[in-house]
């Protein structure tokens, strides 16, 4: 008898396949799980309702040189930083925005095409923003967990014989620099509205033919320019406490203990930085109790760690895409 509660074991699985192959057929997932097409559609949309599923397509910062990828730290007057973090989540540069420090700080990533973009969102638009008190932005140099690599990835949700059926094959190498570039746009719009969009809906949506929308998305992804991910909320799960972590580390330790952080099950997103600390990761626990675990043993444990500021979600805003709140 199927499950009436989102957050089973075969919602895990559906999740963990859909970050292994996005756009995966139903078919093909039901078929590896031993369940029908109609159970996989059902579960996808159930999802989708309860769980906030979303599938996007995502540009790839680290892929173009002319991105710059930034975490930004804002604090606020409690009062305003609600507003300022919907009006930062409606930004098609940003992503990963949250309330922490109970309420009085903002985060989240952001994308720069250019210095002058760096330069109107950094030193002009937000610091004539009332309510923020002080901005504190650190570029993000290397990225050690996250992007394509989904945190379920490591949760074991699928035997090892599963992921491998359901991980796509590898695709040619693609020559040539990862870039998007203006013919490319409708194409990468559509799919960040909707990463499972059918290519008879990328046609329309771009003008090309089937074909040539296929061809292009093989050369995109393989490149590295463009990836498919998923968004969800945790918390179905049992997991419904995102922390960020500001870390520093020994200068001669930083890559051996971004590294480690990468393998840790806790970890969704792991990332060397500028500014005094010089690593930040997300991780995902289940109470406050698996926080303190993971803080004085798992992290504690690390040759080389320094220092560690720890900062729960309050509240998470925009994840890949913003949705406005429901009253």
């Amino acid at each position: 008898m199927e499950s009436n509660a989102v957050g089973d074991a075969l919602d895990l699985q559906i999740l963990h396949a859909l970050e292994l192959d996005a756009r995966a057929p139903f078919s093909r997932i039901a078929a590896v799980l031993g369940v029908s097409d109609q159970t996989v559609a059902r579960r996808f949309r159930r999802l989708r309702s309860e769980a906030g599923l979303r599938v996007v397509g995502v540009r790839c910062a680290a892929a173009e040189d002319s991105l710059d990828h930034w975490l930004l730290r804002v604090r606020c007057a409690p009062e305003g930083a609600t507003a300022i973090a919907e009006a930062l989540a409606k930004r098609p540069d940003t992503a990963w925005i949250g309330l922490t420090s109970g309420g009085t700080e903002v985060t989240c990533t952001a994308n720069v095409r250019s210095r002058d973009d760096a330069d109107d969102l950094l030193l002009g638009k937000l610091p004539r923003t009332p309510h923020i008190v002080d901005i504190r932005a650190h570029q993000l140099l290397h990225r050690f967990y996250g992007g394509p690599s989904g945190w379920l990835h490591k949760s074991g949700a699928l035997a090892p014989e599963q992921a491998t059926a359901l991980t796509p094959a590898p695709l040619p190498d693609h020559p040539g620099p990862a870039v998007i570039t203006a013919d490319d746009e409708p194409l990468v719009a559509a799919l960040e509205a909707d990463g499972r969009a059918t290519y008879p809906e990328l046609q329309k949506a771009t003008g090309r033919s089937e074909s040539a929308v296929k061809r292009r998305m093989v050369q995109l992804v393989a490149s590295g320019a463009l990836y498919v991910d998923v968004e969800f909320d945790s918390g179905p799960f049992g997991f419904r406490h995102p922390t960020m972590l500001c870390i520093t580390a020994a200068p001669r330790a930083l890559n051996a203990v971004g590294e480690a952080l990468a393998t840790h099950p806790e970890v969704a997103y792991a990332a060397a930085t500028t500014g005094p600390s010089n690593l930040v990761a997300v991780v995902i626990t289940r109470d406050t109790g698996h926080l303190y675990r993971y803080l004085s043993e798992r992290l504690g444990g690390l040759e080389g760690v320094e220092h560690v500021e720890s900062m729960p979600f309050l509240r998470r805003v925009k994840q890949l895409t913003y949705r406005p709140f429901r009253g």
